[in-house]
């Protein structure tokens, strides 16, 4: 019961967080018709989980309680792939194929590069 309780309050906090950095990318780039702050976050959470999966494989440096509450909870809260496969589709029904595509291609290379990045991090730490 207390995973349950601690994967819900991770995913509240990572919600916040997700909205919180999509809005302010959205002020950054200011072009409204490509969705920045989806790929912001999901590079970041991306990243987030290649280092903190990566320090917690090679240093169990989380117990099962706080690994549920940082990766299962925040990070699930904080990535938005959900998100991303509607605005693919979005950009696909209304014609527009080249956004779908970019934007299908930046996450995948980007969130790969970024879940490498982190994972080869950890094992500088």
């Amino acid at each position: 019961m207390i995973k349950i309780l601690m994967v819900g309050m991770g995913g509240f906090a990572g919600s916040i967080c997700r909205y919180i950095i999509s809005d302010l990318s959205h002020k950054i780039f200011s072009e409204p018709l490509f969705p920045y702050g989806t790929l912001t976050v999901n590079v970041i959470g991306c990243l987030l989980i290649g280092l903190l999966g990566g320090l917690s494989e090679t240093r169990q440096i989380f117990t099962p309680e706080i690994r549920a509450l940082v990766l299962v909870g925040f990070l699930g809260g904080f990535t938005t792939f959900s998100t991303f496969g509607y605005e693919i589709f979005t950009f696909a029904r209304d014609g527009q194929f080249v956004a779908a595509l970019t934007n299908l291609m930046l996450h995948l290379i980007l969130g790969f590069g970024s879940v490498w990045l982190g994972f080869s991090m950890s094992k500088l730490l």
